[in-house]
């Protein structure tokens, strides 16, 4: 099943000059930060990294409250992209940024749900499968402390660009762990940042627009790869020659956004393709003038879109 929303599509991506100010300044420190030997200028990042004030509560930071809602709310737990929206996507930079929270928070300002932002670690420093680890243990810990309430037994996993190869790869290892309370109804994986040793034809086409680039995305694969491996590791090429056979896991099902601007929508088409041969419920939704991380910019009329669009899935499951 899918869509395409948004209108026809551009010869180039029509963005407001603050959009396009946002993300060159961006550019500059992200591409900056990367070094030669596969290491970071890490304090360059720190730069752009702009933090949300949180509270605390249990040891858990937190940021706002569901004291309010009259039932026990939803269960999203969000996996945002790096650092803003331009930084390397792999899992360098840092997760959780301001306007990953903004977008957070606007989910949770349509919707009654609790949503949680994990913060985990990052390559080059922490390589594969450290976020993934990360994400297991934030599973198991909300498997017996309900944030706020929330209904364990009505959760979403969603992730953003790097966070949704997270979302996928945690999804499909929750079967093969013993949860008590916390029960997965729905995948929402948004621009997920999947990957290849060939180059599809939205890579070659889509070279020079904003976000993605060749050049940043092989750094960013070498250093969050493991030693030695290559981009058929299933991390990145989730259906390639290496993959696991997911066939007989039990799957929810999933939404995956996708934009036609962005040079990795060959990578997350072939993502539902394969979803669907091995029998998995996929929901696939276009935006042909979307940029990598268009949800990021709420000036931008697919975000607005994307919301509305999202806040139907959550309620439908």
């Amino acid at each position: 099943m899918g869509s395409i929303a948004g209108g026809r599509a551009s010869k180039r991506p029509e963005l407001p000059w603050k959009v396009r100010l946002t993300i060159t300044a961006f550019k500059i420190f992200s591409d900056g930060s990367f070094r030669r030997n596969g290491t970071l200028y890490r304090f360059l990042i720190n730069l752009i990294d702009l933090k949300v004030s949180p509270k605390t509560a249990n040891g858990v930071e937190t940021s706002g409250s569901a004291d309010s809602f009259p039932a026990p709310p939803k269960l999203v737990v969000n996996f945002p992209s790096s650092s803003t929206s331009t930084a390397a996507d792999s899992c360098c930079s840092p997760p959780a940024p301001s306007s990953s929270m903004t977008s957070a928070s606007r989910v949770a300002g349509e919707i009654p749900a609790v949503v949680v932002s994990v913060n985990y670690r990052l390559a080059p420093e922490h390589r594969f499968p450290a976020p993934y680890d990360d994400g297991m243990d934030i599973l198991k810990y909300m498997d017996e402390n309900a944030p706020d309430n929330a209904d364990l037994s009505r959760c979403l996993i969603a992730g953003d660009s790097a966070g949704g190869d997270i979302a996928n790869h945690l999804t499909a290892g929750f079967g093969e762990r013993n949860f008590r309370n916390l029960k997965i109804e729905g995948v929402i994986a948004i621009q997920p940042y999947f990957g290849g040793e060939e180059r599809t034809e939205s890579e070659n086409r889509r070279e020079g627009v904003p976000i993605v680039s060749k050049k940043r995305t092989d750094w960013c694969w070498k250093s969050f790869s493991p030693e030695g491996s290559d981009r058929y590791h299933p991390a990145a090429n989730v259906f390639g020659p290496k993959s696991r056979d997911i066939s007989g896991l039990k799957f929810p099902k999933i939404i995956v956004f996708m934009g036609g601007f962005d040079p990795l929508r060959d990578w997350q088409k072939r993502h539902c393709e394969g979803m669907k041969r091995n029998g998995k419920e996929v929901k696939m939704v276009d935006y042909p003038n979307a940029i990598h991380c268009f949800y990021a910019f709420p000036e931008l009329p697919e975000s607005t879109l994307f919301i509305r669009e999202l806040k139907d899935f959550i309620f439908s499951q």
